[in-house]
């Protein structure tokens, strides 16, 4: 992937949290309606890469020529503006079918604009689905939105530098190493190193930022805490455990190059690079057989990761649910999956896809990502022996990550992590205590 990838994770940014739930289920309603399974319907996506806009457009095509009883039009906003747009449009206005970035779902459901869509797809369609993907999909028991991808975060790690300073990593994600196991090859790599520097953590995309929340939330459930539990920040966000694993990741600092050019890892600056499965081409290219990809070091909870991207639902103002639904299961199925994640480069969304994929099936490179993605916590279940963990499924999401990546860069900056992630904690909770808890049923 591009670097448009990282404006993805920053999207939720584009607008104020306040904006994107102020209206917390006031606004206009519509009823959906299932239809005859005929007719003309219309689709909104993010004009992302020339790639991924030329698949979704092949795929609208295909679609249309292969039967004559549904007319699929496809309008393109552009990325930047694009939940913006959604946010700002009411639910009788929005097109039959909307792609959504993952973590705004629920913000979109709690204002009433997307509909459930198991009664319009396939259930083969779901079945095919993989779980982690249903998992960002579904709220309280219901399944709104399916992708054509998901989203795999890992250490990138270039053997060379690491055999020459003789550290020993991690072979698998079963055998991921411990926060202290890391930090030791971190100061050891740095000794190595003339620059003192070892670890790349994505600094040029900013911390404060949604690549913050995703990049290094794995931190807070792997040291057993949450985002938010049972609608409180306060208590799983500011843990003892929590604020001692931000201890841990506050002392990396010394050792980490700011990469302000981007090619701190692809230049041989560092050996490590803490970053997702888009940075693959580009790290690839640059060492060959050298490189790896290893879990995220374990700070008592199990190794973590984030997962989630963009995917497809159904509005609630849709008059041709019925057909929108035959469009889905076209659109998701292996075909236009493998289209979409080779223009992409993304981990497929698809059981089947995934099985059959170069980089991600066993054996490949990137297979680590699709053994993470194979054990999913969801947003609430957070045991030791689940990996892949959705961002937190409420439509106060855009304050959770606003405050927490704040906080996030605050400790980066030298600030107390108890102080700071107690501070983001309170300004959550007070959030959800104005908002009612963002509570679905009221």
């Amino acid at each position: 992937m591009t670097d448009s990838r990282h404006v993805r994770l920053g999207l939720l940014l584009a607008l104020p949290a306040v904006a994107l739930t102020a209206c917390g289920g006031t606004g206009s309603t519509a009823a959906t309606s299932a239809g005859d399974g005929t007719g003309t319907i219309t689709i909104w996506a993010h004009q992302g890469q020339d790639s991924e806009n030329t698949v979704l457009q092949n795929a609208v095509n295909s679609f249309n020529g292969s039967q004559s009883a549904i007319k699929a039009t496809l309008k393109f906003v552009p990325e930047k503006d694009y939940t913006k747009t959604l946010t700002a449009t009411s639910a009788s206005a929005l097109p039959d079918i909307v792609e959504f970035d993952g973590p705004m779902m629920s913000s979109f459901v709690y204002n009433k604009k997307l509909s459930p869509i198991s009664d319009y797809v396939l259930p083969a369609t779901v079945a095919n689905a993989t779980a982690a993907v249903k998992a960002q999909g579904t709220l309280d028991g219901k399944l709104y939105g399916l992708g054509m991808y998901d989203s795999g975060l890992g250490i990138y790690a270039n053997k060379k530098l690491l055999d020459a300073a003789g550290v020993k990593y991690p072979a698998s994600v079963l055998d991921d190493w411990t926060a202290a196991d890391f930090t030791a090859a971190v100061q050891k790599l740095a000794a190595a190193n003339p620059s003192h520097k070892a670890l790349d953590l994505k600094e040029d995309y900013g911390l404060a930022t949604e690549w913050g929340t995703y990049g290094m939330s794995p931190i807070v459930w792997s040291a057993g805490g949450a985002l938010v539990k049972q609608g409180k920040a306060a208590g799983a966000l500011d843990s003892p455990a929590v604020v001692d694993a931000f201890r841990t990741f506050q002392s990396w600092k010394p050792y980490v190059d700011a990469d302000t050019d981007g090619n701190a890892f692809v230049n041989g600056r560092v050996a490590l690079s803490w970053v997702g499965h888009w940075a693959y081409p580009a790290y690839s290219k640059a060492l060959g057989s050298d490189l790896t990809v290893l879990p995220l070091p374990d700070f008592g909870n199990g190794a973590k990761t984030g997962q989630g991207s963009w995917a497809w639902g159904i509005s609630s103002g849709s008059q041709h649910a019925k057909a929108a639904g035959k469009f889905l299961d076209y659109l998701l199925d292996d075909t236009n999956v493998t289209a979409m994640t080779t223009a992409d480069g993304a981990v497929p969304a698809t059981k089947t896809a995934l099985a059959a994929s170069p980089l991600y099936r066993t054996g490949g490179p990137l297979h680590l990502f699709a053994q993470e993605l194979a054990e999913p916590c969801g947003d609430t279940d957070i045991t030791k022996s689940c990996v892949a963990v959705t961002r937190p499924l409420t439509a106060g999401y855009p304050v959770i990550t606003a405050q927490f990546s704040q906080a996030l860069n605050d400790i980066y900056g030298g600030a107390d992590p108890q102080t700071s992630l107690a501070k983001a904690a309170r300004a959550i909770d007070q959030d959800f205590s104005d908002n009612d808890g963002y509570s679905l049923t009221k």
